[in-house]
């Protein structure tokens, strides 16, 4: 990201508004300042499409009918489960941005080698130092799916009772698909950013580098998205569970291959939705990270 960002014609003069506008910001943080308040922001906006693409996923329903049982939830209901994604997403993107920068920075440094194979590396390990917030999106599934609105209150005491009544690897269920997603998701998203923007028209003014950025973010957060689909089903059938075995990614997704007909089509049930979604989140995260960091 450093070279995608730097090569900003605004990026100067962002940095002299830094002393101005955000003073107390230390410049080697700003990246995870920045990430962490994208995250925050999309989140907001893009939740209740995300708790219908969620239902979508577990259950193999359409659009309509995912958008039914939201509504049979009630409004009180939908934004139930918010506080996982809110924590975890600013937490998880604020890494992703941050730590990819560093890892850029050290690999460059001590490692040598291609830019390319540098950067790369950083965007892998960057995502799988995100993993390490799982049990967020363990606390976030088990919150939107209706089959535990009895048992699970909230946030914190759903925290307290896996953690109380199936320790703490309970907690990481589903680590598996997040960490085959995240890294090579990561490496994509980061390596085409820069080239992809770099084939937009040329921005003269503030709103016109918002659009672009915007316009790079969401769709590589698309395109990504229906790449890595069906590990974010597999993911979200095995985090619906509580107790009993850990079956293996490979274990679950025929499982549901089967449940849907043996059909390919089946197991991306929420894909455009998912299309969707992601166009307008990671268009947000971009554009909003992009702004930020040329503030600071």
């Amino acid at each position: 990201m450093g070279a995608v960002t730097t090569a900003d014609p605004e990026a100067p003069q962002g940095k002299q508004a830094n002393a101005v506008l955000l003073p107390g910001v230390d410049p080697r943080q700003k990246h995870y300042v920045c990430g962490s308040c994208a995250a925050f922001t999309n989140i907001v906006v893009t939740f209740p499409i995300q708790k219908a693409l969620f239902r979508q996923q577990l259950f193999g329903v359409r659009v309509g009918e995912a958008v039914r049982q939201l509504q049979r939830d009630g409004l009180r209901n939908l934004y139930r489960g918010l506080l996982p994604p809110l924590l975890q997403k600013s937490t998880t993107v604020a890494l992703m941005f941050g730590l990819y920068e560093d890892f850029s920075r050290l690999l460059s440094r001590h490692a040598g080698g291609p830019e390319l194979l540098t950067r790369s590396v950083a965007a892998v390990l960057a995502g799988t130092a995100e993993a390490a917030f799982t049990p967020f999106e363990r606390v976030q599934t088990l919150l939107q799916d209706q089959r535990h609105h009895g048992r699970f209150h909230n946030t914190f005491h759903t925290f307290g009772t896996l953690l109380r009544e199936h320790g703490v690897r309970e907690c990481y269920r589903g680590l598996a698909p997040i960490l085959l997603r995240n890294g090579p998701s990561n490496a994509l998203f980061f390596g085409l950013r820069g080239p992809l923007k770099q084939r937009l028209p040329e921005a003269q003014t503030p709103a016109a580098h918002l659009v672009n950025d915007f316009i790079c973010g969401g769709v590589l957060g698309a395109v990504l998205g229906i790449m890595f689909y069906p590990l974010n089903v597999v993911k979200a059938r095995m985090q619906s569970q509580v107790g009993g075995p850990f079956p293996s990614s490979r274990a679950v997704l025929l499982t549901v291959w089967r449940e849907r007909g043996g059909k390919v089509t089946h197991l991306f049930r929420g894909a455009h939705l998912n299309y969707h979604r992601s166009l307008l989140s990671w268009g947000i995260i971009n554009a909003t990270y992009e702004l930020l960091l040329k503030l600071m």
